[in-house]
């Protein structure tokens, strides 16, 4: 009688600390880039693909999120938007998605809540949020760097609040690994 109330408890301290997992950030970057020669960027134009989720393809909010975010982020590397009608320096793009990602056992393993025979592993099934930055090379056409974030997303999108400090604190952190002007 009690494994069941404890697998419930168990269940729902997974699904928390999947809310709170730690976001994972990386980039890549042109070996030998020298960004002196870069001053001005712009939005690159439209792919042909969607942002990556239908939830977020169509969502004026996020969209405006993921446009304020980097142009802040970009204007603390130094860079500045281009004029209307002007050359670009670099051309933006981004992706987003959100996957279903299945964890086994690591809740378990880092509360303690099973150990020693007999203990089955907890599958904890949650959605994980991906960012994908790419800047391009307006002349050459080229993705000079790209960066990413990845973290599991649980009220995000129903909470605007919770979405913008996730997509800050994602493209703060992935553009920190930028070699801007600075």
């Amino acid at each position: 009688m009690m494994r069941p109330c404890l697998h419930t408890v168990a269940v729902a301290v997974a699904l928390a600390a999947t809310a709170c997992a730690t976001m994972t950030v990386s980039s890549h970057v042109e070996p030998g880039l020298e960004t002196a020669q870069y001053r001005t960027f712009d939005w690159g134009p439209a792919d042909s693909l969607p942002v990556g989720d239908a939830r977020l393809d169509r969502d004026p909010f996020f969209n405006d999120q993921m446009h304020g975010a980097i142009e802040r982020g970009l204007a603390l590397q130094g860079f500045t938007l281009a004029e209307p009608g002007g050359s670009p320096d670099l051309l933006i793009h981004y992706h987003a998605n959100i996957s279903q990602r299945i964890d086994v056992g690591a809740a378990d393993q880092e509360f303690e809540f099973c150990a020693g025979e007999g203990c089955d592993p907890l599958v904890t099934v949650y959605e994980a949020g991906t960012l994908v930055i790419d800047i391009v090379d307006a002349r050459t056409n080229r993705v000079i760097w790209r960066g990413w974030a990845q973290d599991g997303i649980q009220d995000e999108l129903a909470d605007p609040q919770r979405m913008e400090a996730l997509i800050e604190q994602a493209v703060a952190r992935m553009l920190a690994r930028f070699p801007g002007r600075r």
